[in-house]
This record gives C-alpha cells, structure tokens and sequence, in this order.
C-alpha cells in the first residue's frame, strides 16, 4: 500500500532511542515567511511584578540563581537541601510518595509540601526568600494518590468530542491536586501521534491536530483557569507544563524518545497545533521534549526553544526539562550540560543527581560559558511564573481541605466521561444494549480489575504492581454492571476464564450472553512501545476465550481496554459486539452506563463516542492517519455507532498477519526496556513451575533466582539477573505459541544483547535458543564473559548459526534466549533482539 508518509524514514540506529548525531546547533532563521504563527505574549506584563523580579534578581547571588535552575525529586533533595541550595523546583515521579509510602495520605503530602515551603522562604543563613515550585505528573486526574479520582486517559478524551468536558476535567484535577498542596501539574501532553505503536499514544488526545488545539485550549483553561479572569491562576488552581515540545508524536516508527524527522512546515502545522493553543490560553510553562528533530535533541535546540518558542510564539514563561533529558545532548552529561542552558531550556529536571549539576552550571556561569545574560533570563522568568501563581503569597485555600479529593461530584464527571468515551465499533443483530434482567457472564481478566482499566500513569510510574485494595471508592467495569444487573432483577456472573456450570446461574444452564473484558495490560512512556499493531501477538489468549464462548452459542459483548488503535481483525470476528473501552480510569460504571437498558428496557446512555484515531485494517497498517495518500481503515476517523445505527459488520475480516513472517526485515526486538510481545521473561528455577516476570521484581520461593527492573541509558529499561547458586536455574524470553524467525537465520542474523556482569561466573553459563521439547541448542558463555570489564555495559552478538548447527529448527522458535547458571552469578541484561546479517562480525561465531 502506497501511502503520504509525513515521517521519512531515518537509519536504524534510531532503534536505540538515540538519535541521529545529536548535534546542538543546526542553520535556521525565523523569517517572514516561516511556516510558525507570530504569537504576541498571551499576558500583558505586570508592571509591579516586572519590577519586584528586578528588585529580586538584584538581591541574589550566583548560587541562588543557578538554584533556581534545579529541580530534584523528593526521594533525593530534603527540605534542608532546598534551603541550602535554593532550589527553584521540587517533583514527584511517578511512583514517588512522602516517606517513600504508596499509602501516604493527603496530610501527608501538604505536610511535605509545606516542609519544603518553608525551607525554601527560610532566610536565616542571610539569603533571599523565593518559594520552591512542587511538580507532578497529574496525567488522568491526581493519579499519584491513593483516592484520587482517576478519569480517562487522553485517548479516551479524544473521543469524547466534548472540549466542555475536558475543561471541567481540568478544573476538577486542579482541585485535587491543590488538596495536597501542590503547585504544578505537567499536563496536558499535546502530542499528534503519527505511528500508533509510540508508548505514549494514549497520552494524545488525537491523530488530528484541530481537536489537540482545541483540547490543548480547553485543559490549560480548566487547570489554570482563563487568562482573563479573577481565577486565573488562583488558590483552586495549578501551574500547567503543557508537554513535549515539539514532535513527541511524530518519532520514525513511534519510537519514544527517537527522531522526528518531519519537515519544518509539518512541525507548525501538525505538531505545534497544541502548543499555539496553549500559549494563546495562557500556559506558564512547557516541557522540553525527549525526541530530536532531524538529529537534534530538543533539549538542546536554540532554534526551537529560543527562537520559534520564545521568539516568535511569543512565550514569555520558562522551560522546563524532562527526566535528566539534558543528557541526551551532544557533549553533555546527566552532571554537566552548559549546552541546553544556552539553548533556552530554563529548568533542569535532574532527579537525583542533581548537587553534580547544580556545581558545574555553577562553575560555567562563573567562567562565563553560560552567559550572565542567559542565567538572568531564565530566573526572570522562572520568578514571573512564580508571582504571577501568587507562590509568594502561599494563597492555598483548598490546602488540607476535606471531601474535595475523590469527591462524588469528580467522581460522576469522571463517570461521564466513560460514557462519552466508549466507542461502538461492531454491533451486530443490534445485540447491545443488553437487558439487564438476562444472565450475563462477565469473563475476561479486564473484568474486574480497575488497575488494568485505569493504564499507565497510575499511583506507579508504569501502573503496575497495584492491587484492587489500592482504588478505595472506585468502581471496575464488573462492579458497574453487577449493581445495574442485579438492581433490575437479572443475575450477572463473574469468570474470568468463562468457565460456567449448571449450577452458576439460576434456573439456566447457560448465560444469556457474555461480557469479556480484556486488553493491554498497564505500561508507560518507551515501556509501551510495540513493534506490531497486532494485539496479543504470538499469544492470542483472549482470542481462545471468545471463540470457546462463541462455540457454545453463547453471544459475545467484547470491551476492549487499549490505549491505542490495535489490529484486532481476529477479535472482532469473534465478537457479534465490540466496544472501544480505552483506558476509563477509576469509574468504570460508565460502561454499564451505557450498555445496559434500565429495567424497562429503555437506553439510559446511547453510544457518543467518535474515534479520533484511525484503526487499521492490516496489520502493517501503520503509520494510518486521516489525510494519507490511499487512506485505507476498518474504521475510519469519525467513525462511531449509535443505538439507531443498523450496520453490521462482517465475521469475515481478513485475518492474515503474522508480524515476523511478513514485510520488511527489521531487528526483532524481544526486550527493550521490558519484554515485547509476543515474548515474556520467565524464571525458569529447577522444581519449580515458571515464573513470569510480570512487575519490576520477580523471584523464585527461595530466592535462588531474582529479576529486577535496572537503569542502564533510562528509567528501569534493563533487567538485573541474580543467580544465589543454590540449584542451576535460569531466564528465558518465551513466547505463548512458535514463531516462524528463520528469515533471521537465513539472512545470517545474529542475536544480540547489551550485558553487564557485576562479578566474575563461578560455575557455567548457557545461552540457548529452544524450539519445544528436544529442540534446542545452547553454547557456553563462559570464557567469554570471564574477558569482560565488571561493571562495564558491553554488547555481544551470537551467530544464529550456532544454535542452527544443534538442531535447532528457527521456523517454531519459543524461546528466542534462555540464560542459564550453575553457580552464583550477577549479570544486568538489555537490549535483546535478533538483528538481520552480521554474523561476520558477531562476537561468538560458529565457523566450520
């Protein structure tokens, strides 16, 4: 399918999330005829508070400056450290709580909170006092406590077609977060996704860049309240990081954190749709960006941050970092980075190592590699924002405030927004809605599981490892349609297998029909990256369920939870109803809301959901968005049933797609920062049946063998291996069903993995490739890892052939890579992918 690529193609080096030579400067000019919008500041300059910033800046000291630049994160900067350094900003990642406690309460945040408060106002060692500015990752509501209301991620929104609706999301959002004292939320993110399988695709609103402006207006104005009025910025208000500028959407291949190759008139007029808006509403702060454009990194793009955010949009608040992304930068270091300073970013985001940055910007802002002139902007307008949000006055009315966080009235427009969110895509024989008063089985894991429906970005960083006691006052989709089902009189079962017997429902041998819930699992950032669009690939246990449903002839209502467009040719057929859940958050009664009658019989809530994403008809089908040259969907942008719609849509569709037995011969990437499908990290410990590595630690009864989530370029993007020797056991990438990988073997592939060995092996150690019982080929790794430098990251690269000459069949591969250890041994892992050719140059080769 020929097709309008707006991203070109870049080297595959990008697979590393890299970039393309990160260079810092590249030649160009605003001009009259550039392709950006000539923005005015949206808010006329103070006067007073122009001059209080003057009187201010005159007052400080170098130190005190280059503090302002600084924000660490609450795990690793005390209030102490906020005194003595003059730290502008403090953050809570996700995953990050007060005393390190996930069930920290609301006074325990406005505790710490005003720990910090004070410190930073504490004048005793003679300084001056300017308050410390508190951000977080309030994403789909207050979504790092316990409690909070949780509403639909973006994607979600997007569907909703409601900019209303988002407005008083973001007023509600506001209000609990101000409950616990903090200042900031780095929200909304404005990205226009281009590839569907970017790990951050259910953080945009849309593949359209008109509802991003016009969501982009709409959740700026309710976190921070409109520009033009008494409320703008006010005590039930936040600060909004509106993020990432600029293309986070539009990286080769939906990579996270790669290069974003578009033209400059597709950077203005696609992925710059969000920005204009939130600049014309009134942000005080935007969120430099991961990706690169054209090879260089956004952190370190004066043309970008200066010249076109600055200059000619008119932008007169400051930019903040991401995550130490100033490391990314050509020349720079996490601890040393003159580079994006100069380029206009204006706060750094270094979590915890922070104190090595703050004393070498110091050190360059004295020796004058950092102008005075840049330092000097950049605290100006970190103290405008800070004024301008009356931090100086501490105006925190809603601080500590009972009955706000969680509230019934957030709660039910959460719940509202469920509703108008839910996309009916297949509706067979007008099946849907139901009649409460059936038998209904509810199967599916999704069922009953409110961390799974509320997706990344929940209490965690990645949404995992949370349990159903963690959501108090929330509702899961079952619990939705077990009050409504059992209100009017019918009964509704919970199975999440499906399996049923005679005596599961009353007076019948069998449900009425079922409602399976299922979809993603939780995943955040590069985490959810994906290769395929193909949902459950290589897996395909959803699938078994509705089909074993189906044969019983029992009709299937599918709820699909996703925070992207997937192809699910495979589901649909198997389904006479399908429904595009997304990720509804903490209220998932909406979805009863809609699919159930009351028990008249009459539709309470109809279908009003829109996709704002194109769903693909192939499973190659990618990137697919509304404006493509041969613009070809299942279901088009737009799309949308209602209850009057008559359509049905046939059990037929195509489901040929294999993603490593058809189309272009790409690395195969099997684990990148986690296990992509359609592979999965088992611990394999003799006695003892598999382990799945589902969270950040896994481990077998004992301990013998332990898997933990590790640093190596980013946040827990390798895995650390520790064997304690007490029997031999191992780890393996396995996939659910064989996969056809001998193209890679025909090519002359090789695998390859980033390892770092933390001690020297005792006893043997195996690689092994498997292909079912009695296939399989190892070599030893011994002598080879014994000539590593400890501590070191290196790559090494297997011959394919080598597991090939044992026997090894690479058309039914299941375990693209099983390690093994005898002995104590602790070895980091990362990076693991078969790459086509090389064999040539592999480190361990199988010659002869």
């Amino acid at each position: 399918m020929v097709k309008k690529r707006l991203i070109a193609p870049v080297i595959a080096a990008l697979l590393c999330g890299c970039g393309t030579g990160d260079k810092t400067t590249e030649s160009h000019t605003v001009t009259d005829n550039s392709p950006w919008p000539k923005l005015e500041p949206a808010l006329a300059k103070d006067p007073e508070i122009e001059k209080r910033i003057a009187a201010q800046l005159a007052k400080m000291t170098l130190e005190e400056k280059v503090g302002q630049l600084i924000q660490a994160e609450i795990k690793y900067a005390t209030p102490e450290d906020v005194k003595n350094y003059h730290l502008g900003s403090i953050l809570n990642g996700g995953g990050t709580y007060p005393n390190n406690d996930k069930f920290a309460k609301p006074e325990d945040w406005l505790a710490l909170a005003e720990a910090y408060h004070r410190a930073s106002m504490d004048t005793s060692d003679g300084g001056v006092a300017i308050p410390v500015l508190w951000g977080s990752d309030a994403v789909h509501g207050h979504n790092n406590v316990i409690g909070a209301t949780l509403f639909p991620h973006n994607i979600g929104l997007g569907a909703t077609r409601d900019p209303q609706l988002i407005r008083r999301i973001g007023e509600a959002t506001a209000r609990e977060v101000a409950v616990t004292g903090i200042d900031w939320t780095f929200a909304p993110t404005v990205a226009v996704v281009r590839d569907d399988r970017w790990g951050r695709t259910f953080e945009s609103y849309s593949e359209d860049p008109k509802i991003v402006r016009e969501y982009a207006r709409a959740m700026v104005e309710g976190i921070q309240g409109e520009k033009s009025s008494a409320e703008f910025l006010g005590g039930e208000k936040l600060i909004s990081a509106t993020k990432h500028f600029i293309g986070d959407g539009g990286t080769d291949r939906g990579m996270d954190r790669g290069d974003t190759p578009a033209s400059e008139e597709e950077l203005a007029e696609i992925h710059a749709a969000g920005y204009i808006a939130a600049l014309e509403a009134g942000v005080q702060t935007v969120m430099a960006s991961f990706n690169s454009w054209k090879g260089v990194r956004l952190h370190g793009h004066k043309y970008l941050l200066t010249d076109v955010l600055k200059g000619r949009l008119g932008f007169d608040g400051f930019v903040v970092g991401d995550w130490n992304g100033h490391r990314f930068v050509e020349g720079c270091t996490l601890e040393s980075c003159p580079q994006a300073i100069n380029a206009g970013l204006d706060m750094f985001m270094v979590p915890s190592d922070w104190k090595a940055l703050y004393e070498n910007t110091l050190a360059q802002a004295k020796s004058g590699e950092i102008p005075t002139s840049r330092i000097d902007d950049a605290v100006t307008r970190i103290l405008r924002v800070k004024m301008r949000a009356g931090l100086f006055e501490r105006n925190k009315p809603l601080a500590g405030a009972t009955g706000i966080l969680g509230s019934p009235e957030h709660r039910a427009i959460a719940r509202e927004a469920v509703r108008k969110s839910l996309v009916l895509l297949k509706n067979n024989g007008q099946l849907l809605p139901l009649n409460p008063k059936q038998k209904i089985l509810v199967a599916g894991d999704g069922a009953d599981n409110i961390a799974k429906q509320s997706g990344g970005w929940t209490i965690s960083w990645q949404g995992t490892g949370n349990s159903q006691a963690d959501f108090p006052g929330a509702t899961s989709i079952y619990a939705g349609i077990k009050t409504a089902v059992e209100s009017a009189g019918g009964e509704a079962v919970l199975s999440v297998d499906g399996e049923f017997s005679v005596d599961t429902f009353t007076d019948a041998e069998r449900p009425d029909v079922a409602v399976v819930v299922f979809g993603e699992d939780p995943y955040a950032e590069w985490h959810g990256d994906i290769t395929s669009l193909e949902y459950q690939f290589g897996t395909k246990t959803d699938l078994a369920l509705l089909k074993k449903l189906k044969a019983q002839g029992i009709p299937v209502v599918s709820i699909f939870i996703s925070g992207r467009p997937l192809w699910v040719n495979k589901e649909l057929n198997a389904s006479d109803a399908f429904v595009a859940a997304w990720l509804p958050g903490s209220e998932g009664a909406g979805v009863a809301d809609v699919i159930l009658t009351d028990a008249d019989g009459k539709i309470r809530h109809d279908f009003t959901g829109k996709l704002s994403f194109s769903w693909p008809l192939l499973v190659d089908q990618t990137p697919l968005n509304l404006g493509d040259d041969d613009y070809d969907p299942l279901f088009a942008y737009g799309y949308g049933l209602t209850y009057s719609d008559k359509v049905e849509i046939a059990s037929d569709l195509t489901e040929q797609g294999e993603s490593y037995a058809e189309g272009r011969l790409e690395d195969a990437w099997m684990m990148v920062w986690r296990p992509r499908a359609p592979w999965n990290l088992v611990l394999l410990d003799e006695g003892s049946a598999p382990i799945e590595v589902e969270g950040n630690v896994a481990e077998s009864s004992d301990g013998n063998i332990r898997v933990s989530a590790i640093d190596m370029r980013n946040q827990e993007d390798a895995r650390l291996v520790q064997w304690a020797g007490l029997r031999p056991g191992g780890v393996a990438l396995r996939a659910g069903k064989p996969q056809d990988m001998s193209r890679y073997l025909e090519s002359g592939g090789t695998l390859s993995l980033k390892l770092r060995l933390d001690e020297e092996p005792r006893g043997e150690v195996r690689a092994s490739v498997g292909c079912g019982d009695d296939c399989t080929g190892g070599l030893s790794l011994r002598e080879s890892l014994r000539q590593l430098q400890t501590q070191e990251w290196t790559e090494m690269s297997i011959d394919l052939q080598c597991f090939a000459k044992q026997g090894v069949d690479f058309s039914r591969i299941e375990s693209s890579l099983l390690l093994e250890s005898d002995e104590a041994l602790s070895l980091a892992l990362a990076d693991i992918k078969y790459v086509p050719g090389g064999a040539d140059s592999a480190t361990l080769r199988c010659d002869g």
